[in-house]
Order: C-alpha cells, then sequence, then structure tokens
C-alpha cells in the first residue's frame, strides 16, 4: 500500500527522487498523469491496468465520460526510475501541475500523487481541510 509524505526537489531536467519506501510499491516502471486537484497522479503497471480497465467500461457515446478518459490518457507516460532513485517528469505534467523545484509526494493507497509544494501545503492546511468536515462527509459514502 502505497502511503506516506515525502518532499524533494526536482532537479534542472525536471528529474524527482522517488522516496525507498514508495519504489518497492510502486515499482521500477510506473505510469504518471494529469491528476485531480492539480496534482499528478502515479500508479504501479498492474494498478494502471486496472484503472484503464475501468475507463474501457466507461460509454463512448457520453460526453463526460470521454472528456474524463481523455484528461487521464492524454497526459499519461511511463516513467522508470534510474540507478540514483530518480525519474523523469515531462515537461506538459511539470506544466500542468506547476512543479519548477518543490515537491511533495504523498502516498495514498492505490497510487501516488506529486504535488507542488507550496499547491499541497494550501491544500492540506487547516483553512481548507476539516477532518471533522471530511468525517461527516463519509458517512455519505458508508464509511
Amino acid at each position: 500500500m502505497l502511503i506516506g509524505e515525502y518532499e524533494h526537489s526536482l532537479d534542472a531536467k525536471g528529474r524527482l527522487i522517488m522516496p525507498a519506501k514508495i519504489r518497492e510499491d510502486i515499482g521500477e516502471k510506473f505510469i504518471i498523469t494529469k491528476g485531480l486537484d492539480g496534482c499528478l497522479f502515479g500508479f504501479s503497471q498492474n494498478e494502471w491496468t486496472n484503472f484503464e480497465e475501468k475507463l474501457k467500461t466507461l460509454p463512448l457515446t457520453n460526453k463526460n465520460a470521454r472528456d474524463f478518459v481523455r484528461f487521464f490518457l492524454s497526459g499519461a507516460i511511463e516513467c522508470e526510475i534510474d540507478k540514483q532513485g530518480r525519474f523523469l517528469i515531462a515537461s506538459n505534467l511539470r506544466e500542468y501541475a506547476n512543479m519548477e523545484k518543490e515537491a511533495v509526494i504523498i502516498g495514498v493507497g492505490t497510487r501516488i500523487e506529486i504535488w507542488n509544494k507550496d499547491k499541497w501545503k494550501k491544500y492540506n492546511s487547516e483553512e481548507n481541510i476539516s477532518a471533522d468536515e471530511i468525517a461527516e462527509n463519509m458517512t455519505m459514502l458508508g464509511i
């Protein structure tokens, strides 16, 4: 299971270090793509296959479904971790997520999210997220 929060800096070429604990679960080759909330999503090969299978079930005749599939697949790229534990984030994905220098990698179960550090701090701030409010809303999902 992918868990934890790790801060790292991008190098001049747009490479980021994959934390060792995350690397064990995500593998040496994985997929990153545009994510929701302005971050990037990263999937192990197996989880990406599962995600793709779900996308294939969406109706081609539904515009929202087509938009959803395009959003995730058009930006997807396979990444490989080098001998120094780094991986390259493509320029279009760095631009989408406003990745310049500092990044945060978080594990969220079946995927990772890669955030611009400042955007993550703002998103994760007490003004933005109330644990009590989130917990109350989870009852609608059966949790």
